[in-house]
């Protein structure tokens, strides 16, 4: 679990927190002592409640950063980690380098987990929306944050799903990260590129795939359509990615920060399903970003 998310906040995605560059209320280094934070609640989701989960992993984030550095990961994750071994199904690819052969949480696993879904859970999990205080949410008829907890969950999540990525994961089903990101890393992997570059243009892809629902939500779905086209176009040509990452800097942040809490989950289920084996040497090779970042290099290129 921290693996996956100290990989993902390590990547010098454009836009989002990395080494080279932070924001005004959320460092690299606090991401990266969140992703540690939630490590424990995760280990233990297949043993408990999943709103119990959420809320764990969410009060240890908080107990370690400022503002909110991972909610959208923590709920991306947590159905996935409920998941026990035992109900994991078995992937056709074997293992690199091991004789046994790797097991995933299913889709249709994590579908099982979100039906048992009850009240308490719902109860745990607008707890830990509220202490996380994620930016962009706005007000809603129905299930208000300011209001009351929903009874049912799934239906507050099916209400949200039009404009939150990480809540359609839960009412739509988890294929969609399976066919889409974990396929993109993976193949990005298999073309040769460096884990840190693999991880940049998964999360490009899916970007350039789906708008972005926190850049939709905050600044219009004109402008994450945008972002999106502009991904695309900066997959295709690497070496714009810098006036790309420039774009969503300056002079307002587009923060594709669904984008990233979804790039986690998939590093994630590599991880866990061991198709995804890393070493301890630089994942900066090769990077369009830098090689490796120094800091403030983002500043200086994107001046305001």
């Amino acid at each position: 679990m921290a693996a996956a998310s100290i990989l993902e906040a390590s990547a010098t995605k454009p836009g989002n927190v990395h080494p080279a560059v932070e924001f005004p209320d959320l460092t690299h280094a606090e991401l990266v002592a969140a992703g540690i934070a939630i490590a424990p609640a995760m280990e233990k989701a297949a043993e408990v409640p999943l709103g119990q989960t959420v809320l764990a992993a969410v009060t240890a984030a908080r107990s370690v950063t400022r503002s909110n550095a991972n909610l959208g990961i923590v709920l991306a994750i947590a159905p996935l980690a409920a998941v026990p071994d035992a109900l994991a199904t078995t992937n056709s690819q074997p293992r690199m380098g091991r004789s046994t052969l790797p097991e995933s949480p299913s889709p249709a696993a994590v579908a099982a987990v979100l039906a048992r879904l009850t009240p308490t859970d719902a109860a745990d999990v607008w707890q830990a929306i509220r202490l996380a205080q994620p930016g962009g949410m706005g007000e809603s008829g129905r299930h208000d944050l300011t209001g009351p907890p929903p009874a049912d969950l799934l239906e507050a999540m099916r209400l949200a799903a039009p404009r939150d990525a990480i809540a359609r994961l839960w009412v739509d089903g988890y294929d969609a990260l399976y066919a889409g990101l974990v396929a993109d890393l993976l193949a990005a992997l298999g073309s040769g590129l460096a884990l840190h570059d693999a991880i940049v243009d998964a999360f490009l892809a899916q970007l350039a795939r789906e708008p972005d629902s926190l850049i939709a939500r905050k600044h219009g779905l004109p402008v994450a359509l945008e972002v999106s086209r502009l991904a695309a176009a900066a997959r295709a040509a690497p070496q714009t990615i810098p006036a790309f990452d420039c774009f969503l800097r300056s002079p307002r942040r587009l923060n594709p920060g669904t984008t990233a809490d979804l790039t986690a989950a998939a590093l994630y289920i590599l991880i866990r399903d061991g198709r995804l084996l890393f070493d301890t040497t630089s994942p900066w090779s090769s990077s369009p970003l830098g090689s490796p970042p120094s800091p403030n290099d983002c500043e200086n290129r994107c001046p305001s």
